[in-house]
Formats: structure tokens, C-alpha cells, sequence
């Protein structure tokens, strides 16, 4: 894929942000580039840069902050002090999954028993259901009657309307949009409630869970219990693509931090079975390898799998269901594949650019534990919004998914005359349409898009951090962007942009399936102290110090390999690179790459 380049240089940088770069520059001891890029994220003193770079449990916001925290608190108490049945009502996502086993394992570690039941995609759907509570309430030791539902609930007023009717209360933890009638439930716990004042919006659903934990854990003088917990809400809010700036980042990089230590047997068996290491797990690599494996579970067969992995005592046990889920994946993956390369097809059939602004394709025969992931690939192919529906008891249903600055949620929500139900966020949605109505839901969703969709938003961009020489990249610059973890929505690895590059040696393509590009770098710019004698401190070295050269690799960008190449058919000299920095892992030794993710 091709981008429009936004450099920093068409960027007009104010004289207030002139001047904090400046600071943060004599300040921190950094670079201008690294302080123009802090500032262009919100960190603009030497306060929020130590903030930023020393993320603190103590900054985490008071849980009482949240509406209806104290009634939900007190609630528990009283159910566990009267010894009722309490249930916890989950979801078979990433998000839904963890933050079920972080609640039952927290009553668990208070001596008491919390039943849980993640709803079966294919025969209850998504969220808190009718059919789902039904099999709660047939429980053989007993119906619940408190009901905590976690990752969901937000929209389901007939759900909880019916609970009550069957004599339990529902709290609900969530953290999707409310529809314009909230469920009349005892308590409700999400931060983007109208209602709430809680200071920080973004928490995934397992955010939400931990803050309840908190509170709970603070009622009952537990201490810091909640931070045992951290692990799983730096999963969820990884794999939810949450903004992680803010609360989110301290939970992700402390939740992180538990994970590449003495990490709790689920998770090891996950990381020995997507081929990784602890102490090298960030949040792309709980993204593109543990989250699938947990998703696997819920998208193929009984999500509640994954329950019992991440809850799992022992390496054994946890090794047994992580293997169950390896297997699911593996099938996982051929499915998506098929349904993919379908869609493709379907899609170079009938797109008309000049005419469509979104993609809607409805296949009965597509695997509805997919439906998602194929979604979100065909925006990465087309860089145009997604709905994918299959048919599941004679209703189309399925997931929508959007580029940025584009509200797909808010979309449907224009359209919701022609749905039967929806739900979710601003780039990720699910959605339900009687069959027979999912050409008009088609015309007036693209109406929709074609209003609010601008030509620009339709060609992919790459907003870069800084332009930078080669010469800039010594271990002391790689440090301090390391130090920048995690990355993720509204924290993304800085991106950099560099001139007089030259392609040292013989670019090839690696790569099985996906072909990439593979070669070597330098700056055809010496470097400035060489002319002026001034030595650099030796911890500080360029790698392209005298003539050196830095490895690069382009993803997917294999069909480009003659572009790397003169008219001599030697390596370019006047190459243009945008490129994030990373480290090459291998065999046990570590060297600097460039992630290039354009050039010309």
C-alpha cells in the first residue's frame, strides 16, 4: 500500500509548541525530533514527560470517581455477606474473556464462588441475552440472583428487564456506547455513561472490571489486591485497541510488566504456544500472538475455553487448553483465509470508487466466528469501511469495522431503521438485519458515508513524528524511543522520516506467503562532528558512523524491490524512507532495524 505523506514540515507548529519542544529539549536532555514528537502527544512539561516516561499506580483515578460504584460495591457486599448465588456474565472476546476469569478469580481469592458463563456465539449471540440467562437461571445449583456482566449489557434492556422479572439484580460493568434508553439495572459501570464524571473515558471492559476490584478490594481492606489483576487488563486493553494514553497506559505497562515476569500458568502455556518469550511481550505481541489463541476459542466453539486457561493452577492444565486453543487457531486461520480471498473476489467484482464509501457484502455460508477478522483485513486492503455479514437463524448478522475518522457506530446508528440491533464503538461494530432488508441497510449506509466520507480520508496517510537524519540513530536515540512503550492508539511508535538514503548492497525479498523487503541503509550525509573534530561520547555512537549501514524491512512490500534499485541496477542513492525503530531478535542477538513502512 501506497501513502500520503504528512511531514512535520506541512504541519504549523504553534509558538506555544515551539516553545514547550524547546523546553522539553534542555529539560529532558532530549532530542528536538523526540521533543516535538512528546509534545505532539500532550506531553508538553518536564512534569508530564516524567509522567509519561515513569508511568505510577499512584496516579491511577480514585474507582469511587464512577458512577453508581458505591451501589455496586455495596450490592456485593451484601450478596456475599447473605451468601447468594452471584454470576458472572462475560463475553467471548479477548476483553470479555479475561475480565471474567480476573472476577472470578478475585471472589476466589476472597473465599468466594462466583459462577460464570460466556454466551455461546452461534445460539445466544453477542452480549447479555435472553437465551443466555436462561441457561443461567438453569444452573444445577441454582439460579443467580446477582448478575455482574462484564464487556456488555450496555444496550440490553430487554435482557435485564427480564433478569429482573426472574428476581435478580444485574450490574453492569461495560464500556460500549449507551443507546438512548439505559437497561434498568441496579447498578451500571461504564465511564462513557452520560451521567458519569468518572475522569478517564477510554478503559476497555476489563479496565472497568479492575476499577470495580479496586473498589471492592478497598470495602473489604485487601490492600493492593486489584494489582494482582493487572495482567489481564494489559491483555484486553491491548487486544481492544484502546486509546493507551492516560490511565490505560499505567495498566498496560504495569499489566505487562507481570506478564514477561512471574507470570500466571495461562499465560505462560500462551506464550510458549504462539512462540514467544517473556520478557519480549509488548502489546503487538499480544495483539498478533496471544490474542488470537484466546479469541480462538470463542470464535470456533465454547469461548468459556479460554476462561479456563487463563484460570488454570497449574502448567499442566494450562499447557492441556492452551493445545485445545492452538488447534482452534490453527482452524481459525485456514477459514479466515477461505472467507477472505471470497470476499476479495466479490469485492474487485462490484467496487465502484467513484460510487461506493463503504464495503457491505452478506454471504450465508461465511464462518461467523471470522466475520470480524476479514472485516478488518479488507479495510487494511481497501481503506474503505466494512460491514461482513453471515446468516445465523435466518438473520444476518455480523461486524462492521471503519478507517480512521469515520464513526461507524454513529453511521449505523443513522441507518438504525433498517437494523434489527447494534452495538459497539466509534471503529468497531456488530450488527444484526433481517435478510431481506440488507440492500436498503446497504444504499442508506453508503448515503451516510458518502456524505461524511472526504476524498482525503480515502487515501491512507502516515503521520510522521520528525524528519531525521541516519547519522541521529545511536543507542542513546533508540533508548529513549524504547522508552515510549506501549504503544497503541494515541500512542503509536513514532514515526520518522529520513532523506539521503542510500540502499547499501543487494535488497532481496524473506518471507513465506507475505513477501518483504530486506536490505541495508546508510546516510550519504557524513556526519557533522566528523568535520568539526568534535569526538561523540562513545555510548552514543552512530550505527552509521563512518560509512556503516543499519538494517531495514519492509512488511509486505516485496512487489516493490525494483524501486530499491538505479538506473546503474545498483542500490538507490537519493531514497526517501518513513520508518518506525525497532529490534531484530535473532538466535539470541539483538541489532537495531528500521520497520520501514513507505519510501520513494
Amino acid at each position: 500500500m501506497r501513502y500520503r505523506w504528512r511531514l512535520p514540515s506541512e504541519h504549523r507548529v504553534s509558538a506555544e509548541d515551539q516553545h514547550s519542544a524547546d523546553e522539553l529539549t534542555h529539560s529532558i536532555n532530549v532530542p528536538e525530533s523526540i521533543a516535538h514528537t512528546l509534545v505532539a502527544r500532550g506531553v508538553r512539561t518536564f512534569d508530564e514527560a516524567r509522567e509519561f516516561f515513569r508511568p505510577s499506580l499512584e496516579r491511577l483515578h480514585d474507582p469511587f470517581l464512577m458512577d453508581d460504584m458505591q451501589r455496586a460495591v455495596a450490592r456485593i457486599a451484601t450478596a456475599i455477606q447473605e451468601g447468594e448465588r452471584i454470576t458472572i456474565y462475560g463475553d467471548y472476546d479477548v476483553d470479555g474473556t479475561t475480565s471474567t476469569a480476573m472476577l472470578a478469580l478475585f471472589f476466589e481469592s476472597i473465599g468466594v464462588h462466583a459462577a460464570y458463563h460466556i454466551p455461546d456465539r452461534f445460539t445466544e449471540g453477542y452480549g447479555l441475552s435472553i437465551a443466555g440467562l436462561d441457561r443461567c437461571f438453569a444452573a444445577p445449583d441454582g439460579g443467580p440472583s446477582l448478575i455482574l456482566t462484564i464487556d456488555c449489557g450496555i444496550t440490553a434492556v430487554q435482557a435485564v428487564a427480564y433478569a429482573r422479572s426472574r428476581g435478580a439484580d444485574i450490574i453492569i460493568c461495560d464500556h460500549h456506547e449507551p443507546a438512548d434508553q439505559l437497561p434498568e439495572a441496579y447498578a451500571i459501570l461504564n465511564p462513557i455513561k452520560g451521567s458519569c464524571n468518572y475522569p478517564f473515558k477510554h478503559l476497555c471492559g476489563c479496565g472497568v472490571g479492575f476499577k470495580l476490584i479496586q473498589a471492592l478490594s478497598r470495602e473489604f481492606n485487601l490492600g493492593d489486591r486489584a494489582y494482582d489483576f493487572l495482567d489481564f487488563v494489559a491483555l484486553a486493553s491491548s487486544a481492544d485497541i484502546v486509546s493507551l494514553h492516560g490511565e490505560n497506559r499505567i495498566l498496560t505497562a504495569f499489566g505487562l510488566i507481570s506478564i514477561n515476569g512471574e507470570s500466571r500458568p495461562g499465560i505462560r502455556a500462551l506464550i510458549r504456544a504462539a512462540n514467544l518469550h517473556p520478557g519480549k511481550i509488548g502489546t503487538s505481541q499480544v495483539v498478533f500472538g496471544l490474542a488470537p489463541r484466546i479469541n480462538a476459542a470463542g470464535r470456533l466453539g465454547d469461548g468459556s475455553r479460554s476462561v479456563r486457561l487463563l484460570m488454570s493452577k497449574t502448567d499442566d492444565e494450562a499447557q492441556h487448553h492452551a493445545a485445545e486453543l492452538e488447534f482452534e487457531n490453527s482452524n481459525r486461520r485456514r477459514i479466515d483465509e477461505d472467507a477472505f480471498f471470497e470476499a476479495c473476489g466479490v469485492v474487485d467484482g462490484m467496487l465502484n470508487r467513484s460510487r461506493d464509501r463503504i464495503i457491505v457484502l452478506h454471504n450465508p455460508s461465511w464462518h461467523a466466528g471470522v466475520i470480524g477478522i476479514v472485516a478488518s483485513r479488507l479495510v487494511e486492503r481497501y481503506h474503505l469501511p466494512v460491514v461482513l455479514l453471515t446468516t445465523i437463524d435466518g438473520v444476518a448478522k455480523g461486524s462492521a469495522r471503519s478507517i480512521g475518522g469515520f464513526d461507524i457506530h454513529s453511521a449505523i446508528k443513522r441507518c438504525e431503521d433498517k437494523v434489527v440491533s447494534f452495538g459497539g464503538h466509534k471503529y468497531a461494530a456488530g450488527l444484526s438485519i433481517a435478510i431481506d432488508r440488507v440492500g436498503e441497510f446497504r444504499t442508506a449506509i453508503n448515503e451516510v458515508a458518502t456524505e461524511l466520507i472526504s476524498d482525503d480520508m480515502l487515501e491512507p496517510e502516515l503521520r510522521i513524528d520528525a524528519t531525521i537524519g541516519l547519522n541521529d540513530l545511536n543507542p542513546k536515540f533508540f533508548a529513549i524511543t524504547r522508552q515510549f512503550r506501549p504503544f497503541g492508539p494515541d500512542n503509536m511508535r513514532p514515526l520518522f522520516h529520513a532523506k539521503g538514503v542510500e540502499v547499501a548492497g543487494v535488497p532481496k525479498i524473506v518471507g513465506k506467503g507475505t513477501a518483504h523487503l530486506k536490505f541495508q541503509v546508510r546516510s550519504l550525509v557524513p556526519p557533522s562532528f566528523v568535520h568539526t573534530g568534535v569526538p561523540l561520547p562513545a555510548n552514543i555512537t552512530p550505527f552509521t558512523l563512518g560509512g556503516g549501514t543499519i538494517e531495514a524491512i519492509g512488511f509486505g512490500l516485496g512487489e516493490r524491490l525494483a524501486e530499491l534499485k538505479g538506473p546503474d541496477g545498483k542500490g538507490r542513492k537519493d531514497l526517501e524512507l518513513v520508518f518506525f525503530l525497532d529490534e531484530n531478535d535473532y538466535n539470541g542477538r539483538v541489532t537495531p532495524q528500521l520497520v520501514v513502512k513507505d519510501f520513494r
